[in-house]
């Protein structure tokens, strides 16, 4: 919640803090009124370009801290009450069945997986936030915990079926 209050207090989606902290595979070269972006524009040629660019630097240049800090990342409050709402939901569940530490572990692992899937698998130039990758290795280990215990896993799998279908058929406003 502090990161989006930061990029909110900074100018929103249009934020540099975005630019700083979503996962994207390869720097790239944008104006500074981030009109659009420059593609096959190395570092040294952005800086070259004078004042109107900016380079936003990507895993591949050595910005791996993207890797972590966006799923931390969210531009829009939709986006982030949803991220939000799935954790008031499997937090407290899943936190009393596996200890505190554990869970802030899954959480980290869990977001790092989704991260390296992104990575392996987003276009080059392609930038990407949020908690969705933690989020579905919480449910995945829910699932697993229901399991191991003998629980109904039906709502479980079905919150992951339908979570899945909200990330891929919604891609484009998400």
């Amino acid at each position: 919640v502090a990161v989006w209050a930061l990029i909110m207090g900074t100018g929103g989606a249009a934020s540099r803090w975005v630019d700083r902290l979503a996962l994207m595979a390869a720097g790239r070269c944008e104006p500074v009124d981030q009109s659009g972006y420059y593609r096959g524009i190395t570092e040294g040629q952005c800086s070259a370009g004078g004042s109107g660019v900016a380079w936003v630097p990507g895993v591949s240049d050595g910005a791996v801290w993207q890797l972590v800090t966006s799923m931390f990342t969210h531009e829009w409050p939709i986006h982030i009450a949803f991220n939000m709402l799935a954790l008031w939901f499997l937090g407290p569940q899943l936190e009393v069945a596996i200890g505190r530490v554990r869970f802030l572990a899954l959480y980290l692992v869990s977001g790092l997986a989704g991260s390296a899937l992104v990575y392996a698998s987003a276009g080059a130039f392609t930038q990407t936030i949020g908690a969705s990758g933690a989020i579905f290795g919480l449910m995945g280990a829910l699932l697993v915990v229901a399991y191991k215990v003998g629980g109904n896993v039906q709502q479980i799998l079905m919150w992951i079926g339908l979570n899945f279908f909200v990330t891929v058929v919604g891609r484009g406003f998400i």
